[in-house]
């Protein structure tokens, strides 16, 4: 007797564009410039420039289960050159523009990439990272490749290649991408992302408590392509018709501000420091930006008091989330629905991701409700093991420690209360500095807030307070310090407040606690 079956369909990643030509083929991919677009195509089209940006590559030698690298920003030819990539099996490596050659060339050394497809303005650092590891070829899109020796330009090779015969014969657990961790807390590791479970991620994204967009949504991708995937947008549009909107490397509230009126943004992703510039850019202009209804948060802790202000100037729902590298990246995100929402929340795990809390151990807490524990998770978008180690990244029972403190409120919403690595320990006891830094950052004339522990021989450690006010304003070190009282410990209050003009950010535009521990933490 046969007992039936269904169709096998590999979960491979081209199939996001090959829906979208199909089925939304005028939906547009729109680049951002200097204060006006610089291009737009449709899904139709796209698709087919990135079967000729595959067809280009193999012409150059690239096969199914090579590196490929890219070093450029958000631009309607990064997205050809990554459905090219990977559409033709082999390994879309972003590569983060923001960090300096000496640390680039490891990753690339790692990945052992020996295409490079690199933004015209960018050449400078690529022919950098060039001289310290071997570079078989370099690509040049969004501009000219300036008659540079080794670097041809993307247009003149698919002017000269036809479609790729190989589109799509993919196992879906092949790997498709290849991002670095951003480093903030140690040293960079590699996660690699199948065709299986970004597709699985996309997934998630689309369901109604995450993102949830459809084909009337036009979304602003203000995360970088080189920040894990831009969060999946680049998938989730297509996906479901989306406009898709890239604004290239121009993150200032204006050129961001012109974008969402010209282009009618509905929903807009990125860290709390682009959303900054923008609500700074909205009060200064006065300029309304009627189109859009939701900005999604993640990179780094959104400050209450930024929360607030942004709800209440540009009259939008603010969605927090929680997420990692080794994440894919998104773990949990604030439903637009929820009424319980706050700065603090980052709302509860869509389906296909699974939370834990622990002790220090590894043992789990025996109420995962209303108590702090180490924040471990489970399912198929999350790491298993990093680029080149032999050691799985899991512990016994399968589960990755993320390595953030965290509490479960009892309706299910994600609160990470602080990084493990940044607690402070002052005469045995532990500080949280996230807790100071989040008091601090609520207060009107604070744009940035951090703590750090600085050596102290009869404490071991005692924290100190950086600042970056906003501008124009200003606060005394008693009124700074006075915030706290009553709110944490005594013990916890910092002896040192260090005013900064510009607190410094890591490569994804999270506070860069490493450089700061470097600078500040010795007496």
């Amino acid at each position: 007797m046969n007992d039936g079956s269904m169709q096998p369909y590999g979960l491979t990643l081209n199939k996001f564009l090959d829906h979208a030509a199909k089925w939304y083929p005028e939906a547009e991919v729109v680049t951002g410039g200097s204060g006006e677009v610089s291009g737009r195509i449709g899904y139709r089209d796209l698709r087919e420039r990135a079967l000729r940006v595959a067809g280009a590559l193999a012409a150059l030698g690239v096969r199914a289960g090579d590196r490929v690298a890219t070093l450029a920003w958000n631009s309607q030819a990064h997205v050809e050159a990554w459905y090219g990539i990977m559409g033709m099996g082999a390994i879309c490596h972003t590569l983060n523009p923001r960090v300096a050659a000496d640390v680039m060339a490891p990753m690339l050394r790692q990945s052992g990439a020996g295409v490079v497809i690199v933004s015209a303005d960018l050449l400078p650092l690529a022919l950098d990272v060039s001289s310290k590891v071997q570079i078989r070829q370099l690509i040049v899109i969004d501009g000219s490749s300036g008659g540079i020796e080794g670097a041809s330009s993307l247009e003149a090779l698919i002017a000269a290649a036809g479609p790729c015969d190989r589109w799509g014969d993919i196992d879906e657990n092949a790997a498709a991408g290849l991002c670095f961790t951003s480093g903030t807390t140690g040293m960079p590791k590699g996660v690699v992302y199948t065709h299986r479970s970004n597709y699985l991620h996309t997934l998630r994204l689309l369901q109604a408590d995450m993102i949830g967009l459809t084909a009337a949504d036009a979304v602003l991708a203000a995360v970088p392509m080189f920040h894990a995937n831009a969060w999946g947008l680049p998938f989730a549009a297509p996906a479901v018709g989306a406009k898709l909107i890239l604004p290239a490397r121009h993150l200032d509230g204006a050129s961001l501000a012109r974008l969402i009126v010209s282009e009618g943004v509905t929903v807009a992703a990125g860290v709390p420091t682009v959303w900054l510039g923008l609500v700074e850019h909205v009060e200064a202009t006065g300029i309304a930006l009627p189109s859009l209804t939701r900005i999604l948060v993640g990179g780094s802790p959104m400050p209450a008091a930024l929360m607030e202000r942004i709800e209440d100037r540009l009259g939008v729902v603010v969605q927090t989330s929680w997420g990692m590298t080794e994440l894919s990246p998104a773990g949990t995100m604030a439903s637009p629905q929820d009424r319980n929402r706050d700065a603090a929340r980052s709302g509860r795990p869509a389906l296909g991701l699974d939370l834990l809390l622990t002790d220090a151990d590894g043992g789990a807490l025996p109420e995962q409700r209303g108590m702090e524990g180490h924040l471990r998770v489970r399912g198929p978008i999350v790491v298993e093991r990093y680029l080149g180690q032999e050691n799985t990244a899991l512990d016994a029972n399968g589960w990755f420690e993320t390595g953030d403190l965290a509490r479960i409120e009892q309706d299910g919403s994600l609160v990470i209360t602080g990084r493990a690595k940044d607690l402070i320990k002052s005469g045995g006891e532990w500080i949280n500095p996230a807790q100071i830094e989040e008091i601090v950052c609520a207060l009107p004339q604070v744009s940035l807030a951090a703590v750090v522990g600085r050596q102290n021989i009869k404490w071991g450690e005692r924290p100190i307070l950086l600042v970056e006010m906003r501008e124009g304003e200003d606060l005394d070190d008693v009124d700074l310090l006075g915030a706290l009282r009553g709110r944490v410990a005594s013990w916890w209050i910092p002896e040192t407040v260090i005013r900064l003009a510009k607190m410094p950010t890591a490569a994804t535009g999270k506070v860069d606690k490493m450089r700061l521990r470097s600078l500040y933490s010795r007496t």
